[in-house]
């Protein structure tokens, strides 16, 4: 069957794999599975509901919602009309929402509750709202599907008639570190090809589970989520991260997405189980996790591998049974995963494959692939097959492809400082490519700065270094135009209340911990440490530990978990003063 279009792909998985499970979300306390066809039975009846409403072609409609099956229905029921989707973080400001909902001209918007409805809502105008949840004063969702009339069906199969794959499927509304939100336009085509590609990278079949709880408004698990039908790959939505762990234990996945900061703490919380054993078992839990950090992807001596056995069997096997047990792959991005962990999650038999990409590239550029000596850690993989990567003559990493957006939304000068005449996106961050073709980012162009010395640093080498100390969960190297680099640092207070206690050190509240002198040597110790092999311009001359977190409600991180530096040196302009006037 012709895939063109990604409404297609439904019919696809029903033609091949009709499953009973296409998609599930749980509902007052139980599984609520739909089978294909309903998915696509209840789409169209939602596409003649949204036709109702005025939606035809090109008309845009926002679902604002973490994941859940209404998501991936309401998806469908737009593309089958040509409309295009624009997806919001639920976590995006009401600022945000009122902004990109009137930048894009949304005609029908989707908010999962009452919380985001309020956020969304704009008295006045003639766009019509819905909730997910029933929330009181709002109209629920289930009515969209029950305003479809006679003449209704042949009018939807007119307007798949019309779709093409060069067609506009979605529009992205990117962060960004800095300013308004831009709108990465992708087509059927450019998801589509993204899709086709990924697949010969993910070593999953119409017999797997996915749980799928990073958010659907980013084109990263969404492109995952058509790959996933694609393949008839069952798929398990998870709308909230607290109580993932019991969720995934319930699914026992074969496959699924991670951030670095969820596999971080992941490998943390199983570390503290560690810490907290004593005699033979702790002895036990540390060979084996010493071990699986000398793990090589081309194997060591047979005296290695004879051990590694013994430690999956007595302690990685645990491992793997707090994920489900059943885990074949875990796709990770957003930002870089630190080598340690791939290592370590491998040697455990849990394939953590590390990939890149943008909203720009639909997203995927490249990924690792356990099979086929398609794995190095510390790179993001080989470029995936219809991709062409180049470096640039200052070092930034140039992409090309059937993946590259058309353009950003309104913004033509901004698409054309993306894309060049050849067609080449300028994806701002610095790379090489290694003699067998595996991608490494080094840093982000725009974040590399320049001392009042003249010397330029890059501050995710080191960023990307002190994340694998246990003190540290947050950090920030600063000092564009100043005499030496410094450091903004959240600990891990989880960790430092263990360490306090074993030290005798009092922890009466985080304030007072972080003012505690031999706290901020020991922090200080961890970046002198992870820094000693730099330039010393490169190195971090001073930090200043932080009592809260920094978040995405905060300010300082974007939807994606990557820091927003420009807000976060504004936020703390007097640590940083104080930093740099020695106050």
């Amino acid at each position: 069957m012709q895939l063109d279009r990604l409404f297609d792909i439904p019919r696809h998985q029903l033609a091949l794999y009709p499953k009973a499970d296409a998609i599930a979300t749980k509902e007052n306390g139980a599984w609520r599975s739909y089978s294909i066809q309903e998915v696509i039975e209840l789409s169209e009846r939602i596409a003649w509901g949204l036709m109702k409403l005025g939606v035809g072609p090109g008309d845009t409609v926002a679902i604002c919602s973490g994941n859940r099956s209404e998501w991936c229905l309401v998806d469908q029921a737009i593309l089958r009309i040509g409309a295009v989707t624009v997806p919001i973080y639920p976590t995006s400001s009401r600022e945000d929402y009122s902004f990109i909902l009137d930048h894009a001209g949304v005609k029908v918007c989707f908010s999962a509750n009452a919380d985001i409805h309020a956020k969304a809502l704009q008295p006045g105008g003639d766009r019509h709202y819905f909730t997910f949840d029933r929330v009181d004063g709002a109209r629920h969702w289930a009515e969209v599907g029950q305003l479809g009339e006679p003449g209704s069906a042949a009018q939807l199969r007119e307007y798949e008639g019309r779709v093409r794959s060069s067609d506009l499927a979605t529009i992205i509304y990117t962060s960004g570190t800095t300013g308004r939100p831009k709108g990465v336009m992708l087509t059927h085509g450019n998801v589509l090809s993204n899709v086709e590609a990924s697949m010969t990278r993910f070593p999953v079949d119409s017999s797997a589970k996915a749980i799928s709880f990073l958010p659907l408004s980013h084109i990263y698990e969404r492109m995952l989520m058509y790959l996933y039908m694609r393949a008839g790959v069952s798929i398990y939505f998870q709308e909230s991260l607290e109580d993932l762990g019991d969720r995934i234990r319930e699914v026992a996945p074969d496959v699924f997405t991670a951030v670095p900061r969820l596999l971080e703490k992941i490998y943390d919380k199983i570390v503290a189980k560690g810490e907290a054993l004593t005699g033979v078992k702790r002895k036990l839990f540390f060979w084996a996790l010493e071990l699986g950090l000398q793990y090589d992807v081309h194997g060591r001596s047979a005296w290695y591998n004879m051990r590694l056995a013994l430690a999956r069997k007595l302690i990685f096997s645990k491992w793997k049974a707090a994920l489900g047990g059943k885990v074949r792959i875990v796709a990770s991005g957003s930002a870089a995963l630190q080598p340690r962990l791939a290592r370590v999650f491998n040697a455990a038999g849990i394939p953590v494959m590390e990939g890149y990409g943008l909203t720009e590239s639909s997203p995927v550029i490249s990924v690792n692939d356990c099979r086929n000596d398609g794995l190095r850690f510390g790179s993001v993989g080989r470029p995936i097959p219809g991709v062409q990567v180049r470096i640039a003559p200052d070092g930034e990493i140039l992409a090309r492809g059937p993946n590259i957006m058309v353009g950003y939304f309104k913004e033509e000068e901004l698409t054309h400082q993306a894309i060049d005449e050849e067609g080449w996106l300028h994806t701002g961050d610095i790379g090489e490519l290694d003699a067998d073709g595996f991608l490494r980012i080094t840093d982000r162009k725009k974040e590399i700065f320049k001392t009042s010395g003249g010397k330029y640093v890059a501050p995710q080498v080191l960023e990307n270094r002190l994340k694998e100390s246990r003190f540290i969960e947050q950090v920030m190297v600063i000092g564009e135009n100043q005499k030496f680099p410094a450091a903004l640092i959240v600990p891990s207070f989880e960790f430092l209340k263990d360490y306090c206690q074993r030290k005798g050190i009092s922890f009466e509240s985080r304030e007072q911990v972080i003012a505690d002198k031999r706290i901020v040597d020991r922090l200080f110790r961890e970046v002198q440490e992870a820094g000693s092999d730099l330039g010393q311009w490169e190195q971090v001359k001073k930090i200043a530990l932080m009592a809260a977190e920094w978040t995405i409600e905060g300010g300082e991180l974007t939807p994606s978990m990557k820091l927003r530096r420009k807000p976060i040196l504004a936020k703390y302009a007097d640590v940083v003063g104080s930093i740099y006037t020695g106050a």
